[in-house]
């Protein structure tokens, strides 16, 4: 009995589905709640016909993560821009704290990376040296121009890639 309740006490990171385009309202709503947040943004340049802006936008569409304990995911449902918690095997689903701890430190590094010689295609690698240090991921490509990570959140089925360049230090992963 006590190891349920622990469990319920327990903090994972939950993904949510928000309503389109609701995902910064939904990051307010539930920070108002006091739920610990994380919503993945990209900085990208936009062009319309009579200028350039640079804007945020969500990195996955739809998506949010809170860091909470069940009592809390069930408070975030509640917010507005919220449209449900994803399951998966018909519980909430859980992202793994080593993929999130990734994704966030992928994003500190906006700065497009450069090449990266002497790894092969569908390798899994872990960065040593640089601003990536600690990532894990599979090699996607490998050319004369790039050299691409992938960091996979296996439970939204989502891949980010980044360039790594050729003087960061890696280390292959069995």
């Amino acid at each position: 009995m006590t190891e349920n309740f622990e469990n319920k006490d327990k903090e994972n990171w939950y993904p949510f589905y928000t309503k389109p385009r609701h995902e910064f309202k939904a990051l307010e709503q539930i920070k108002a709640m006091g739920i610990k947040t994380f919503l993945p943004t990209i900085t990208i340049v936009k062009q319309w016909s009579d200028r350039k802006k640079k804007i945020t936008e969500p990195l996955f569409k739809s998506y949010i993560f809170i860091k909470g304990t069940e009592q809390e995911r069930n408070m975030a449902l509640t917010a507005d821009a919220v449209v449900k918690s994803i399951f998966f095997n018909g519980k909430p689903a859980t992202v793994n704290e080593k993929e999130m701890e990734d994704l966030m430190q992928v994003l500190k590094s906006p700065e497009k990376l450069k090449v990266f010689n002497g790894i092969a295609k569908g390798v899994k690698i872990k960065i040593e040296s640089g601003p990536l240090k600690g990532v894990e991921g599979f090699v996607e490509a490998i050319n004369k121009e790039e050299s691409r990570l992938l960091l996979a959140i296996e439970m939204l089925n989502r891949t980010v890639s980044v360039v790594i360049p050729e003087s960061i230090k890696i280390t292959r992963i069995k």
